[in-house]
C-alpha cells in the first residue's frame, strides 16, 4: 500500500536499476540544495483559519484562459523513457486524465507531435544549444501541434556536476562498468524493458524523425548549451513564439523585475531541483520575493523540492499561482507507469483539499501569505542579500517586507 510519494519512491528504487534510480532522485554535488529545498519546506506552518464555509471545495484555477484543474502540474524532465519506456507519453496522458499541464522537456525520448494528447494542456520546455537551429525546428514544430506556451529554462548555462552519474558511468554512449551492469541483472522486469524499447534517445533535436546524431544528443546530455543567450536573445525567441513565454530557474527579484520589463509572460522559481547548483537558495525561499518583485503583473510558479499538497498549499500563501513536480510523477511512473504516475498526481490532489479545508479555505486562492509561520530563526533571505535572522514565528510576509526595504537600502 502506497500511502505517500515517500512511499513511491522506496518502491522505484526497489525495481529500477541504480544508475537509473540515481539519475531520478540524484542532484549536484553533495546534495545540499535537494535537501535545503525540503529542509525549507519543512521549516514552514500554515496557521489555519476557523469557522469558514468549505462546504464546496474548488482547487481549479485559470492560466492564459484556460482552465487547471488544480493548481499544478508536471515539470519538465529529460530522459523520463529511462525509468519507463514511452514515460513521456504517459506522463501527458496522467496529465490530461487529471486536467493539469505537461510540460515537455527538450531532452525528451518521444516526438513531440506524439506526446500531445488530445484536449490536454501542453507546453514546451526548450534547452537553447549552441546550434540555435535546433531551437527553431522545435518551436516551428511544437506551434504546429498545438503547444500552447513556451517555457525556456535559464539556470543550465553548463550542466550542474551530478556525482551519483558519474560514479554510475552514465553518459553518453552508455558504457556502464561491471558493477552497473550486475545491477541491471538484477531488475530483469526493467531490463525486459529496456532491451524491448532500445536506448531512449532525444528525438526531437533534429526536424525530421530519425535524423538525430550521437553527437547531438550526448552534447544535450552534457549541457553544452548557448551561453551567448541573454536578456537581449528573448526578442529572437519572441519572433518565431507568439504564445506565452515563461522562463524557469528564476531566484533573485531582480531578475523578476527585467523579466517582467522584457515581456516575459510567467516565471517559474526553481533551482532545477536542486541539479545544478548546489549552494543555490531553496525555491520556497525565493518565491516571496519573486512574487512581490511582479506585483501579480504575470503569474509565478514553483518547482523544486514539493512532495504533497500541503507543500503545495504552502507555495500557494506564498503567492504562486500553481506548483510543477517532478521527482515524485517519476517515482510513480517507474512503479506502474501511467498507472502510477495518475496514482500520484490523485494523491497530491486529495492531500492538497484536505489541506484547504483544515485551513479553512474553500479555494485555491483563498490561501494567504498572513496564514504561513516559519519554524525557525535564520529563515534564508531572497536570492543573496544574507540571512535576515527571522525570529521563530514570524510571519513569511513580515520577513519579505523586511527584505525589500534591506534591498532598496542596498540599491541607494
Amino acid at each position: 500500500m502506497k500511502l505517500n510519494v515517500e512511499d513511491y519512491r522506496r518502491a522505484a528504487r526497489r525495481v529500477l536499476p541504480r544508475f537509473v534510480f540515481d539519475y531520478i532522485d540524484g542532484a549536484a554535488e553533495r546534495g545540499d540544495c535537494l535537501n535545503r529545498n525540503r529542509a525549507d519546506l519543512d521549516r514552514l506552518a500554515l496557521m489555519p483559519r476557523v469557522l469558514r464555509d468549505t462546504s464546496a471545495v474548488d482547487c481549479g484555477i485559470e492560466v492564459f484562459g484556460q482552465r487547471w484543474r488544480q493548481p499544478f502540474g508536471i515539470a519538465p524532465m529529460g530522459f523520463n523513457g529511462l525509468g519507463r519506456a514511452g514515460g513521456d507519453g504517459m506522463l501527458a496522458r496522467a496529465a490530461a486524465a487529471a486536467g493539469v499541464p505537461f510540460v515537455l522537456s527538450t531532452a525528451s525520448n518521444e516526438r513531440l507531435e506524439r506526446v500531445a494528447t488530445p484536449g490536454g494542456i501542453h507546453w514546451l520546455q526548450l534547452y537553447v544549444m549552441r546550434d540555435r537551429a535546433i531551437a527553431s525546428q522545435l518551436l516551428r514544430r511544437a506551434r504546429a501541434a498545438g503547444y500552447q506556451a513556451l517555457v525556456l529554462t535559464v539556470d543550465v548555462p553548463l550542466s550542474g556536476y551530478r556525482e551519483r552519474d558519474v560514479r554510475n558511468g552514465f553518459r553518453l554512449p552508455f558504457r556502464p562498468p561491471l558493477a552497473t551492469l550486475a545491477d541491471i541483472a538484477l531488475h530483469p522486469r526493467w531490463l525486459l524493458r529496456f532491451l524491448r524499447a532500445g536506448m531512449p534517445g532525444f528525438v526531437n533535436l533534429a526536424e525530421e524523425e530519425g535524423a538525430d546524431t550521437l553527437q547531438l544528443q550526448a552534447a544535450l546530455l552534457s549541457r553544452e548549451l548557448d551561453r551567448a543567450l541573454d536578456w537581449d536573445g528573448l526578442a529572437w525567441l519572441r519572433r518565431q513564439w507568439d504564445g506565452p513565454l515563461l522562463l524557469k530557474g528564476v531566484l533573485h527579484p531582480a531578475d523578476a523585475r527585467e523579466a517582467l520589463r522584457r515581456g516575459v509572460d510567467g516565471l517559474i522559481v526553481s533551482n532545477h531541483g536542486g541539479r545544478q547548483l548546489d549552494v543555490a537558495l531553496s525555491a520556497i525561499a525565493a518565491l516571496p520575493g519573486v512574487a512581490d518583485a511582479v506585483e501579480g503583473r504575470i503569474p509565478v510558479f514553483v518547482d523544486s523540492g514539493f512532495r504533497s499538497g500541503a507543500d503545495v498549499a504552502k507555495a500557494l500563501a506564498l503567492g504562486a499561482r500553481a506548483v510543477f513536480l517532478g521527482r515524485p510523477l517519476l517515482y510513480g511512473l517507474a512503479v506502474d507507469g501511467e498507472a502510477g504516475a495518475g496514482a500520484v498526481l490523485q494523491l497530491i490532489a486529495t492531500e492538497l483539499e484536505r489541506a484547504l479545508v483544515l485551513c479553512g479555505a474553500s479555494r485555491a486562492g483563498a490561501l494567504e501569505r498572513g496564514m504561513v509561520h516559519g519554524l525557525a530563526q535564520g529563515w534564508p533571505a531572497a536570492a543573496g542579500l544574507g540571512a535576515l535572522g527571522v525570529q521563530a514565528g514570524e510571519q513569511a510576509g513580515e520577513y519579505a517586507a523586511a527584505h525589500r526595504k534591506k534591498e532598496e537600502a542596498l540599491q541607494t
